[in-house]
């Protein structure tokens, strides 16, 4: 991987380069201290300041072996709701609840511990934590997903993603009602939020941060509550709950990004394990079969939670 800086920016390599890629700034600056990022070719310092017209250069598969030096993988037995399999891919329906890939603090009971027990070794990038996963979802958000059996593949539906020719669509009930617009693109740049290596903040300058865009639809509005279609046209840690929230309609339930300080008397009862927020629908071109297809989740097979606010709420509804 390559980037050119175009212009004068006087930042330091460690602050640019903690904006662009999704990482942390301490993992960062052990990036740069082993050489794994190269400005024009030589090892820089942290603090070096770029300028115009410097190349940065970087293997995406050398960052994530050393910030992940723990390769293996355990098989972990759970019964995995497939909704189509072949030869090169698997379609899945994720349970709110559990992780995608594994953390410092869950190595083993995770998605991708699951498809290595379902799999073996016939997975994309099985020497890494990825096993497979070409697009991850947090650990309270449910939904299809794709998994990957071979690297050639893997690279194609990954190219899909970057060319946004893979759609992914999801549903979430935000707090709010009703939207100044009705629908709409959101296009706000993600940093992380000051040394946490989890949480974002949305920022003004779109030159700054990490490109992010997310297109919305109001499906139906409720007294305090919207059911929102949102269509992910880049990929970013947290991007649709933070783009929400940056709007004033967090996603119901999200603690980490200002849904519990927004509760009103209408939710005082109605409890959820954080966030609501479904990935329904996947449309992309099979890299084998070379035709489109298309996964769609209907309501009845949302998580319990979002099944059970979204019944509250157009109870509420009708009674007026």
């Amino acid at each position: 991987m390559k980037i050119t800086i175009e212009k004068n920016i006087d930042k330091r390599l460690d602050i640019y380069l903690t904006n662009y890629l999704d990482y942390s700034r301490n993992q960062i600056a052990d990036i740069i201290d082993n050489a794994l990022i190269l400005v024009n070719g030589k090892k820089q310092k942290s603090s070096y300041k770029l300028k115009a017209n410097d190349v940065l250069e970087y293997n995406e598969s050398d960052l994530e072996a050393f910030l992940n030096p723990d390769k293996e993988l355990k098989p972990f037995e759970f019964k995995l709701d497939i909704r189509y399999e072949d030869d090169d891919l698997i379609i899945l329906n994720k349970p709110k609840g559990i992780l995608t890939h594994p953390t410092k603090y869950e190595k083993e009971k995770t998605i991708a511990n699951a498809l290595v027990y379902h799999c073996g070794n016939n997975l994309a990038n099985i020497n890494s934590q990825r096993a497979g996963i070409v697009h991850r979802l947090d650990k309270n958000t449910a939904g299809l997903m794709i998994a990957v059996k071979n690297d050639k593949f893997y690279s194609d539906i990954a190219d899909q993603i970057k060319n946004k020719t893979l759609i992914r669509k999801y549903k979430a009930i935000v707090l709010g009602s009703p939207f100044d617009k009705k629908e709409g693109i959101i296009n706000k740049s993600l940093v992380h939020y000051m040394k946490d290596n989890v949480k974002m903040l949305t920022v003004e300058n779109k030159d700054e941060g990490l490109k992010a865009i997310t297109k919305y639809k109001v499906l139906e509005e409720f007294k305090g509550a919207s059911l929102v279609e949102l269509e992910l046209k880049t990929g970013r840690t947290h991007q649709i709950r933070v783009h929400m929230a940056s709007t004033n309609h967090p996603v119901f339930g999200d603690t980490l990004y200002g849904a519990k300080s927004f509760m009103i008397n209408e939710f005082y009862n109605l409890k959820t394990a954080e966030q609501l927020l479904q990935s329904y629908y996947i449309s992309f071109e099979h890299p084998s079969l070379k035709k489109r297809m298309e996964f769609c989740l209907n309501e009845n097979e949302f998580s319990e939670d979002f099944i059970k606010v979204l019944k509250f709420l157009r109870s509420k509804k009708n009674e007026h």
